[in-house]
Parts: C-alpha cells; sequence; structure tokens
C-alpha cells in the first residue's frame, strides 16, 4: 500500500494515516532509509510545521521516530513550507519534512518532504520510505540513537534569504500593504519582510490559535482583505494560504489580482522577458493569448506544482504557476514560495514606478464557469461517444475565442465541467448545457 499521494501524506488528524503512531513509524521507517543511504554518517532532518494544534503532537511523533532511527532533527517550529525547502539545502541536511496540510482546515494535516536540494522527494527514496512502512520498530544499538535540537534563528535565516531575492538598491519605502496571513505558518516572517524592505505593514490574520488557520481568511477567502485594502487606502493586498505557499494580491481598488495576473506581470512587465511560462490546464485562456501577443511561450500541465515543476525542468524555464496563486519562481527557490513571488511582482511595481492595477490594464480574465457535477459512481465522460460528441460540438463553437475543459476529480466522485469564453451569457448556457448531458449520461 502506498501512503504518499501527489503532495505527500494528508487526511484528517486522528485517523489512518494522520495519526501519533503513524507519525512515530514514518519517522523511524524515514531515518532508516537515510541510514541506508548514509551509512557513514548520522543523517540531519529539519522538520517545520505551520500553525494547526495537531502539528505539535505530530512533530513530536515524527521527532521521536527520526531519533530512534538514529537521526539527527534540527527542529524549526512554524514555518513556511518553502522555507523549509530552504533551509533543507541552507543547514545542509539530508531531508526536510514539513507538517502541513497547506489551504485545508485546521481538523486536517499533512506531512511533506523535500529531497537535500529542496526540492521533491525522488520517487524512489519515497518508495523506500512506503516499503519501509511495513516493518516493525526495532531498536538496535542504543549508542547510535539520534538528538534533537531547536534551531533559534530559523526565522531569521529565512526572511533574509526571502529579502535577498528583492533588488538590494529598491527599497519599500513608499508603500502601504496589508498582510493577510491566514493565521497560518507565514504569521510572523510574512509582514516582517515586507517591514525590513521598508513598507508600511497593516498585518491581518496574525494571531493563531491553532484552530482559526484559512478560517474565512488568507488566499482562499480573500474577500475581507478587498476591504480593508479600500478600508486603510493601501497600495495592494498581499494574502497567503496556511503554508504560505501560495499567495493572491488585492490592487489598491480592492480587485483581486490571481495566480494567472501574477504569471502575466512577470511574464511581461518586468524588465527582462522570460524564456517561457508555464500554466495548467486550469489557466484562464486569457493569459494563454496575453503571451502569445507578448511572444513569450506558454505550455499547459496538469493540475498541481509537483507538474509545473517537471514541466519548467523539462523546458528549463524559471516561472510557472497555477491561478491558485503558487507561483514557482526556480532562479530564486526550489519550490512555490509566497513570500518570494509577492517581492517579485513588487519588484515590477517598483522598477516601473506602476500601481499594481496598472500593470495589469490589458490583461482581463475571460469569463469561466465551472460547473461540479457530483455521480454516485465515477464514470469517463470520454468513453461515451454521445457526450464526446457534445464536448467536440462546443469546442468548434468557441474556436478561438475560448475552450473547455472536462476533467475527473482525483479524490472524490465528480467530473468538473469549465467552459471559457468571450462571452458570459454563452459560456455560462453552455456550461449548463455539458453538465447536464454528463449527468444524463450517469443515470442512463
Amino acid at each position: 500500500m502506498s501512503y504518499f499521494g501527489t503532495d505527500g501524506i494528508r487526511g484528517k488528524f486522528g485517523e489512518l494515516p494522520i495519526t501519533p503512531e503513524f507519525a512515530l513509524k514514518l519517522g523511524f521507517a524515514a531515518g532508516k532509509v537515510l541510514k541506508q543511504l548514509s551509512p557513514k554518517t548520522k543523517p540531519i532532518v529539519v522538520l517545520g510545521k505551520d500553525t494547526r494544534l495537531s502539528g505539535y503532537i505530530l512533530e513530536a511523533a515524527l521527532q521521536a521516530g527520526l531519533n530512534a532511527a538514529g537521526v539527527y532533527v534540527h527542529l524549526l517550529g512554524p514555518l513556511p513550507t518553502p522555507a523549509i525547502a530552504h533551509l533543507t539545502r541552507a543547514l545542509h541536511a539530508n531531508l526536510g519534512i514539513v507538517i502541513s496540510a497547506s489551504h485545508n482546515p485546521y481538523f486536517d494535516n499533512g506531512i511533506k518532504f523535500f529531497s537535500d536540494e529542496g526540492k521533491k522527494l525522488p520517487d524512489a527514496i519515497q518508495e523506500a520510505i512506503n516499503q519501509e512502512l511495513e516493518n516493525d520498530i526495532v531498536i538496535e544499538d542504543n549508542a547510535n540513537l539520534g538528538k534533537s535540537v531547536r534551531v533559534k534563528d530559523a526565522n531569521g535565516r529565512y526572511i533574509e534569504f526571502c529579502k535577498s531575492t528583492f533588488p538590494y538598491h529598491f527599497n519599500l519605502r513608499h508603500l502601504k500593504i496589508v498582510v493577510d496571513c491566514a493565521h497560518g505558518a507565514a504569521y510572523s516572517v510574512g509582514p516582517a519582510v515586507f517591514r525590513e524592505l521598508g513598507a508600511k505593514v497593516i498585518a491581518l490574520y496574525n494571531e493563531p490559535t491553532g484552530l482559526n488557520i484559512n478560517e474565512n481568511c488568507g488566499s482562499t477567502h480573500p474577500g475581507n482583505l478587498q476591504k480593508a485594502v479600500v478600508a486603510h487606502q493601501a497600495d495592494l493586498g498581499i494574502a497567503f494560504d496556511g503554508d504560505a505557499d501560495r499567495v493572491v494580491l488585492v490592487d489598491r481598488h480592492g480587485n483581486l489580482v490571481d495566480g494567472d495576473a501574477i504569471l502575466y506581470i512577470l511574464a511581461t512587465q518586468a524588465s527582462t522577458k522570460p524564456a517561457g511560462i508555464v500554466g495548467t490546464v486550469m489557466s484562464n485562456m486569457a493569459l494563454e493569448l496575453a503571451l502569445e501577443k507578448a511572444q513569450v511561450p506558454f505550455v499547459r500541465a496538469k493540475v498541481g506544482d509537483r507538474y509545473v515543476l517537471q514541466a519548467l525542468e523539462d523546458n528549463h524555464w524559471v516561472i510557472g504557476g497555477e491561478p491558485s496563486g503558487h507561483i514557482l519562481t526556480l532562479d530564486k527557490s526550489t519550490t512555490g514560495d509566497a513570500i518570494i513571488a509577492a517581492l517579485q511582482v513588487l519588484t515590477v511595481m517598483v522598477e516601473q514606478d506602476k500601481a499594481l492595477d496598472e500593470l495589469i490594464t490589458d490583461f482581463k480574465l475571460l469569463p469561466n464557469v465551472l460547473v461540479n457535477v457530483r455521480l454516485e459512481e465515477m464514470y469517463d465522460p470520454f468513453a461515451v461517444p454521445a457526450l464526446v460528441v457534445e464536448f467536440d460540438k462546443a469546442e468548434t463553437q468557441l474556436k478561438g475565442r475560448g475552450r473547455i475543459l472536462i476533467r475527473k476529480s482525483g479524490t472524490e466522485p465528480v467530473i468538473r465541467v469549465m467552459v471559457e469564453g468571450d462571452n458570459q451569457q454563452e459560456v455560462t448556457d453552455l456550461a449548463n448545457h455539458l453538465a447536464d448531458q454528463v449527468r444524463q449520461n450517469a443515470n442512463a
């Protein structure tokens, strides 16, 4: 059985596999694999988490398992996921582990691994850990146990790293920024980065209780941030998700600036044009058309930062992301980093001496309608000839003006029907029509 999904191991705390018992065994299994890879040294693992209450329990269990396997653990405390990736490299650790369920509610949690390069764990090592989980915990030599230390300057190290991605001859002294920390991992370091670069910062949702992470705040619920930017007459707003690997922005008028718009800015408004941009199948067609006009190559990957990263590496490009705000800038960081992505947009604002909304004056998202068709039992819509005919008709109708996307959910019996186009009513009608067809064929 494989416990790993596309982004580590995730679930509701207290239910397998997110239990203290499993975390203990997972730590031991990961430690055993590291010992096999480095038999002559005691491996080092850096361990960080977001602000969920359950993170303390999982941290202790993982730490115990790793120590039992003979591994030294460097405890980082609550820090963004990309901070753990960076510090894995900076501290020359053999492995990085993050305890987080990202933008999910507080009762969920997850465990994700980074390689010694601060990248996704290679499949071979992940599979070796998975195999080791089948074995019992056996302490072979008490003299070879590992121990744990707390890294006292972890926050400062990461803050300085983020600041290093912003041009040294620029500053943010003329900007007022509202920062929504989602009561999550960036509650401390997020506002600090922008303050230390000179901005006047108004921090929101930066008082985590362990139970309020992502609750009506952060990048998945930016409504209150939009109101706050206008109320404070700020220049922009920045919203992170719970583990601060996603970011969305808000302009001075309270308008949302999503991941597609961020990619547009970095691709067309920065002083240096990138070699190409990677989006996903969910990226709005407006981005594709705008990049085509700007003569910037664009490719779509499957949904998920793992696939965006793979496409970037395949094409030897550095900038990619998703509409949700998961932005990768591989010339700055090895993984998606919300703070660093925001700093790259701020760099463009400063060098162009323009407000955020002025950078996207010519960028308008096409109307987009997504209908989720919930089924009693999943089926493949492309295996039904009559449905394929309907999909082809819709694509022909929208050719050059829009597109359709039909995809099965990977986690629930739902088929997602998305239609984009240049006419809101047409898009709405077409999405509802196709969803009805999918629904009817499920009952046929």
